[in-house]
């Protein structure tokens, strides 16, 4: 690990808390899964008609990216200098299970579209215009020491200057979401440790 690279940011959202840098910045109640995400869309006042169309997966990765990039500056990098990294342990299965119930009936073209990790991905850099190297990984659970390595050597080797990296899960039942913000400058070293530390801090 080079401790060169810092987390400049991190946010999570998780038991209807939205948080930036350890901070609350909205917190929802009485909401199912839809209705809170909805909810957070609202108070960021962001106008994106296409977030309707997202599914729960991608929505979720989409809104802890805007919260993540409120203050980052992106015009210090070149588009392709900017990258994105998520991983989780269900894959795009919420997407996946409401499509094959679509499919008893008359199947869904846009839910169909979401039957992929890696489109929650495409949402968060059409949305800011990223067009570095990104990937979407398969763990059984939160596995920090990857992140890290994984993330560390795309920056050592040029080939991004910064990354937004993380974990997106949604399930019926459930949702968590912790992304980091990695650059060559902030106050927190890029390390499995601080990963893990603010991971397992995350809204419980």
């Amino acid at each position: 690990m080079n401790d060169q690279y810092y987390i400049s940011a991190h946010c999570s959202i998780s038991n209807n808390i939205v948080s930036y840098n350890n901070e609350a910045v909205f917190e929802g109640t009485g909401h199912d899964i839809p209705g809170f995400l909805l909810s957070v869309y609202q108070h960021l006042g962001v106008k994106y008609p296409k977030f309707y169309k997202m599914d729960n997966l991608a929505k979720l990765g989409w809104l802890a990216a805007e919260v993540l990039l409120k203050d980052f500056d992106k015009t210090k990098y070149q588009p392709t200098d900017i990258g994105v990294v998520l991983s989780n342990a269900g894959s795009s299965l919420d997407a996946d299970k409401r499509y094959y119930d679509s499919v008893q009936d008359i199947a869904s073209p846009a839910l169909f579209v979401y039957t992929l990790p890696n489109i929650v991905i495409g949402e968060i850099c059409i949305r800011h215009h990223f067009k570095g190297e990104n990937a979407f990984y398969i763990f059984e659970r939160f596995n920090a020491e990857f992140i890290s390595s994984y993330v560390s050597v795309l920056l050592e080797t040029g080939q991004l200057q910064a990354c937004i990296c993380g974990w997106v899960e949604m399930t019926a039942t459930g949702y968590k979401a912790v992304l980091f913000l990695v650059e060559k400058e902030g106050a927190t070293p890029f390390t499995t440790e601080n990963i893990n530390k603010i991971y397992s801090t995350a809204n419980g």
